[in-house]
């Protein structure tokens, strides 16, 4: 077993356990994120249902629109911008933060802080 492996089973271990105690219902979907080396992504789960309601990523068009980004805490901190916008044109206004057993600094913490300067509440 390798240690990226290791690394892998360990946030995959915080996940369930985060994952126990929430839940994205009608009144509050999910903003789930996801990060790898390069890209990062956010989406908005009804877990009721299983549906997506609203996602963003640096792979989107408006991302890579978007004028080179200085680094890969600004382009997150947009991703965020982005998802909020598009969950609050679907009516969305509160979510349950899901952080996806990544640590809250960072690139995670840029979603939640350009979701909430669009407006999302959680």
């Amino acid at each position: 077993m390798g240690i990226s492996s290791l690394k892998k089973e360990a946030r995959l271990k915080r996940k369930r356990r985060v994952r126990k105690k929430m839940c994205g219902i009608q009144e509050r979907p999910r903003l789930s994120v996801f990060r790898s080396a390069r890209h990062i992504y956010a989406q908005i789960v009804m877990d009721t249902t299983g549906h997506t309601v609203a996602s963003a990523s640096t792979l989107d068009k408006e991302a890579r629109e978007h004028p080179k980004f200085k680094s890969k805490v600004e382009a997150a901190n947009f991703v965020g911008k982005l998802v909020a916008q598009r969950a609050i044109e679907k009516g969305i206004s509160k979510v349950v933060f899901d952080r996806n057993g990544f640590s809250y600094h960072g690139r995670v913490q840029a979603i939640a802080t350009g979701a909430r300067e669009k407006g999302l509440n959680f």
